[in-house]
């Protein structure tokens, strides 16, 4: 592969065609509707049908956006040197990143992540019998200045947002809005800022492999170059999210997928590289408490439709997947439907 390296190379049924498919019906919601009633349907349809919606007129406001995204980029286009003063690992998943692993392939993008909560608490190891608890605290850069203003401002400005579609999620499955509000009192939320380089062999590799996200909800803002392909559930193919201006891309976890016990569920997606523009994109991860055990709700279950799955403890559930982001392993890493009945 001469100066290319090879664990950027995805399997061959797993690399991007030469062509793409522009996504039709992917739905945009309107926060601002007048209608409350009507925001929930069009929530719980989206959840049920896509696993993926968009939101506009989301309260969000944009001069916020706009200077975690001018931070973002001062911050990755400095030198390697500098970003990995602030690089993560085993000890502190937060920080700067360029080698991450999605499905033990390497992932063309560089990433920095934070907390929402500062410190965050969370198991101080993926083994099941070891109670020990860690703090994570988020590492800031010197430069840009601003950095980490911008970061957390940013960061409660969509915290927010991610408990209003909760509730409306809450809602759209016949419960109390607040039902969820309470596994989120001690988050491990985190944020990241994603970077992917120019890419020579967009044939070959890709910005983020195949994968459903772990938690709850994500809460993703792209800029205008796009790449996000989402795999719809009708025909299983591979669809490109087009970036609509100032929207926010909402998706559904796995966690939301076992508290609905199947009504709703997290949909594979996937991330293209691009040969001629560089790309950014912020998502947030919102996820609950560490020692919040997740299972099917009990309202959402009956003799007839029984729980689909055994409680997992979240804390150790998110450790132990976390592993894979700084080594290869040699079997596919802890999914929930390990979890199913």
């Amino acid at each position: 592969m001469g100066e290319i390296d090879e664990s950027f190379i995805q399997s061959i049924e797993h690399r991007p065609k030469s062509t793409t498919v522009e996504a039709e019906g992917i739905p945009v919601i309107d926060l601002s509707a007048p209608n409350s009633q009507d925001l929930v349907v069009q929530v719980g349809d989206a959840c049920k049908n896509w696993g993926f919606f968009q939101v506009i007129n989301h309260w969000v406001p944009s001069s916020c956006r706009e200077k975690v995204e001018l931070a973002s980029r001062a911050f990755f286009q400095q030198p390697s040197l500098e970003k990995r003063k602030v690089r993560r690992d085993e000890a502190n998943p937060m920080g700067f990143y360029d080698t991450e692993h999605t499905k033990n392939v390497r992932d063309w993008k560089q990433v920095f992540d934070f907390t929402v909560e500062n410190p965050t608490v969370v198991p101080a190891s993926h083994e099941p019998d070891d109670v020990e608890l860690q703090e994570i605290v988020s590492q800031w850069p010197e430069y840009p200045p601003n950095f980490r203003e911008a970061c957390e401002e940013y960061a409660r400005e969509i915290e927010k947002l991610a408990y209003k579609l909760l509730e409306l999620i809450s809602l759209s499955l016949g419960l109390p809005a607040e039902k969820f509000n309470g596994f989120f009192k001690n988050q491990t939320s985190f944020m990241r800022l994603n970077y992917y380089p120019i890419c020579p062999i967009l044939h070959l590799a890709l910005g983020v492999g195949r994968h459903k996200d772990s938690g709850a909800l994500t809460v993703l803002a792209q800029d205008d170059v796009g790449g996000l392909e989402v795999k719809r559930k009708s025909d299983g193919e591979w669809v490109q999210v087009r970036p609509t201006p100032n929207a926010y891309i909402i998706n559904v976890g796995d966690v939301i997928q076992v508290w609905s016990n199947d009504r709703y569920e997290s949909v594979e997606h996937r991330v293209m590289v691009n040969s001629e523009r560089e790309r950014f994109s912020i998502p947030f991860f919102f996820n609950p408490s560490h020692n919040v055990m997740v299972e099917p709700l009990k309202e959402l279950t009956s003799k007839q439709n029984p729980a689909r799955y055994k409680p997992y403890n979240w804390g150790k559930f998110h450790t132990t997947r976390n592993i894979s982001n700084f080594k290869k392993l040699n079997v596919e890493n802890i999914q929930i439907y390990h979890f199913r009945i």
